[in-house]
Protein backbone atom coordinates (compact mmCIF):
# COMPACT_ATOMS: atom_id res chain seq x y z
CA UNK A 1 0.00 0.00 0.00
CA UNK A 2 1.46 3.38 -0.95
CA UNK A 3 1.08 6.64 0.33
CA UNK A 4 0.03 9.95 -1.10
CA UNK A 5 1.20 12.89 0.68
CA UNK A 6 1.17 16.35 -0.65
CA UNK A 7 3.40 19.39 0.99
CA UNK A 8 2.40 22.43 0.75
CA UNK A 9 5.48 25.19 -0.71
CA UNK A 10 3.40 28.43 -0.59
CA UNK A 11 0.44 30.43 0.18
CA UNK A 12 -2.81 29.21 -0.63
CA UNK A 13 -5.17 31.40 -2.81
CA UNK A 14 -9.02 31.60 -3.20
CA UNK A 15 -11.26 33.36 -5.87
CA UNK A 16 -15.29 32.72 -6.63
CA UNK A 17 -15.47 31.34 -10.24
CA UNK A 18 -18.58 32.81 -11.81
CA UNK A 19 -20.15 33.54 -15.50
CA UNK A 20 -17.37 36.13 -15.51
CA UNK A 21 -14.45 34.88 -14.27
CA UNK A 22 -12.60 37.49 -12.18
CA UNK A 23 -9.33 38.97 -12.26
CA UNK A 24 -6.31 35.96 -12.12
CA UNK A 25 -4.35 35.47 -9.13
CA UNK A 26 -0.79 34.27 -8.53
CA UNK A 27 -0.42 31.22 -6.84
CA UNK A 28 3.35 31.73 -5.90
CA UNK A 29 5.72 28.62 -4.76
CA UNK A 30 8.22 29.47 -2.15
CA UNK A 31 10.83 26.70 -3.97
CA UNK A 32 12.54 27.10 -6.76
CA UNK A 33 10.67 25.62 -9.91
CA UNK A 34 7.70 24.60 -7.79
CA UNK A 35 5.00 23.61 -10.17
CA UNK A 36 2.33 21.26 -8.98
CA UNK A 37 -0.71 22.90 -6.97
CA UNK A 38 -3.36 21.16 -5.15
CA UNK A 39 -6.88 22.54 -6.57
CA UNK A 40 -10.68 22.12 -4.98
CA UNK A 41 -13.61 22.79 -6.18
CA UNK A 42 -15.91 23.83 -3.44
CA UNK A 43 -19.08 24.75 -5.48
CA UNK A 44 -21.87 22.66 -7.46
CA UNK A 45 -21.04 23.42 -10.78
CA UNK A 46 -18.06 22.65 -13.39
CA UNK A 47 -15.32 25.37 -12.96
CA UNK A 48 -13.55 26.14 -16.32
CA UNK A 49 -10.33 26.88 -15.35
CA UNK A 50 -8.08 29.41 -17.18
CA UNK A 51 -3.98 29.95 -16.20
CA UNK A 52 -0.96 30.72 -17.67
CA UNK A 53 2.56 32.63 -16.94
CA UNK A 54 0.74 35.71 -16.60
CA UNK A 55 -2.65 37.40 -16.11
CA UNK A 56 -3.19 38.14 -19.02
CA UNK A 57 -2.39 34.86 -20.06
CA UNK A 58 -4.82 33.12 -17.65
CA UNK A 59 -7.90 35.29 -18.79
CA UNK A 60 -7.11 34.65 -22.45
CA UNK A 61 -7.36 30.64 -21.66
CA UNK A 62 -10.48 31.06 -19.33
CA UNK A 63 -14.00 30.07 -21.10
CA UNK A 64 -17.14 27.54 -21.22
CA UNK A 65 -15.72 24.97 -23.29
CA UNK A 66 -18.52 24.29 -25.97
CA UNK A 67 -15.98 22.03 -28.72
CA UNK A 68 -12.53 23.06 -27.73
CA UNK A 69 -10.65 25.30 -25.47
CA UNK A 70 -7.32 25.73 -23.31
CA UNK A 71 -9.67 25.57 -20.08
CA UNK A 72 -9.39 22.88 -17.64
CA UNK A 73 -12.66 21.69 -16.35
CA UNK A 74 -13.30 21.30 -12.23
CA UNK A 75 -15.90 18.67 -11.74
CA UNK A 76 -17.93 20.13 -8.62
CA UNK A 77 -16.55 19.23 -5.03
CA UNK A 78 -13.28 17.57 -6.67
CA UNK A 79 -9.66 17.84 -5.31
CA UNK A 80 -6.94 17.54 -7.88
CA UNK A 81 -3.05 17.65 -7.84
CA UNK A 82 -2.26 19.26 -11.20
CA UNK A 83 1.21 20.04 -12.81
CA UNK A 84 1.59 23.64 -14.41
CA UNK A 85 4.21 26.17 -15.15
CA UNK A 86 5.76 27.73 -11.72
CA UNK A 87 3.84 30.50 -10.30
CA UNK A 88 1.10 30.50 -12.22
CA UNK A 89 -2.04 32.65 -12.60
CA UNK A 90 -5.13 31.24 -12.38
CA UNK A 91 -9.11 32.17 -12.70
CA UNK A 92 -12.57 30.26 -13.39
CA UNK A 93 -15.36 30.47 -15.29
CA UNK A 94 -18.79 28.69 -15.36
CA UNK A 95 -21.48 28.29 -17.40
CA UNK A 96 -23.97 29.26 -14.42
CA UNK A 97 -23.98 30.20 -10.81
CA UNK A 98 -20.53 30.92 -8.41
CA UNK A 99 -17.78 28.19 -6.98
CA UNK A 100 -15.12 28.98 -4.64
CA UNK A 101 -11.62 27.51 -5.91
CA UNK A 102 -8.79 27.08 -3.42
CA UNK A 103 -5.31 26.92 -5.18
CA UNK A 104 -2.17 25.84 -3.45
CA UNK A 105 1.12 25.66 -4.89
CA UNK A 106 3.56 22.56 -3.35
CA UNK A 107 4.92 18.99 -4.60
CA UNK A 108 3.27 15.51 -4.04
CA UNK A 109 0.37 13.34 -5.23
Amino acid sequence: MSTNAFTPLGNTIVFTAATSAPTPVQAVSNTLGGNQYRIINSGNVVVFLGLGVTSTNATTNTAVISTTGQSVPLLPGTDEILTFVPNAYFTGITSANTAVIYVTPGDGM
